[in-house]
C-alpha cells in the first residue's frame, strides 16, 4: 500500500512538474528568429512600405491645403519642390532598422507561445485574407478619418497664426504718449 501511495504520490509530481515546464516554456520569451518568422508571416514590411506610402499621401494633401489655406500665392513649383522633399525624407526611413528597434517590444509583450500561436493564426486563409485586406481597411480608415483630422490641422493652424500675430504685437514698439500741454 505504501509502495502504491508513494508511486502515486510521483506519478503526480512528475505530472505537475511536467505542466510547470510546458507553462515556463510558453511563458519563455520569443527569440528573435521566432519574430522575424513573425515579421516574414505577416509581411510586416510590405505592409510598413504600404502604409508609408499612404501616409505621405495623405500627408501632402493635407500639407498642401494647409500651405494654401496659409499661404495663397504658394505657386505649384514650390509645392512640388515641397513635395520632392518630403518623399526623398519618406524614402529614407529605414524600414530594416524599425523593424530591429521593435523586436525587443514584442519580445517584452509577446511569449514564445503567443508568437507561435500568433505564427499559426496568420498562416492560415483567413490571417492571410486580413493580411491582404489591411491596407485597404487602413487606407479606407484614414480618409474616413481625414475630415476629422484635417480640421484638427486646421484648427491647429490657427492657433499658430494667433500665437504668431500676439508676438508681433508685442515686439511692436508703444507709440509714444503725447506730452501734456504746457501752459
Amino acid at each position: 500500500m505504501r509502495r502504491r501511495g508513494w508511486l502515486l504520490l510521483a506519478m503526480v509530481g512528475f505530472m505537475a512538474g511536467a505542466v510547470l515546464a510546458q507553462q515556463v516554456a510558453s511563458d519563455a520569451p520569443a527569440t528573435r528568429e521566432e519574430i522575424l518568422k513573425l515579421f516574414d508571416v505577416m509581411q510586416i514590411r510590405q505592409q510598413m512600405e504600404q502604409v508609408m506610402q499612404q501616409v505621405m499621401q495623405q500627408t501632402r494633401t493635407m500639407s498642401h491645403e494647409a500651405l494654401k489655406t496659409r499661404h495663397p500665392d504658394i505657386s505649384e513649383e514650390e509645392l512640388a519642390r515641397l513635395d520632392g522633399l518630403s518623399e526623398q525624407s519618406f524614402k529614407d526611413v529605414p524600414i530594416e532598422g524599425m523593424l530591429d528597434d521593435v523586436i525587443p517590444v514584442y519580445q517584452k509583450h509577446l511569449s514564445k507561445a503567443d508568437v507561435e500561436a500568433m505564427i499559426g493564426f496568420y498562416s492560415t486563409p483567413t490571417g492571410q485574407k486580413i493580411l491582404r485586406e489591411m491596407p485597404a481597411m487602413t487606407a479606407e480608415g484614414m480618409q474616413a478619418m481625414y475630415p476629422r483630422i484635417q480640421k484638427q490641422m486646421d484648427e491647429v493652424m490657427r492657433r499658430a497664426e494667433q500665437l504668431e500675430q500676439q508676438e508681433r504685437e508685442k515686439k511692436q514698439p508703444a507709440a509714444p504718449k503725447p506730452e501734456p500741454p504746457k501752459d
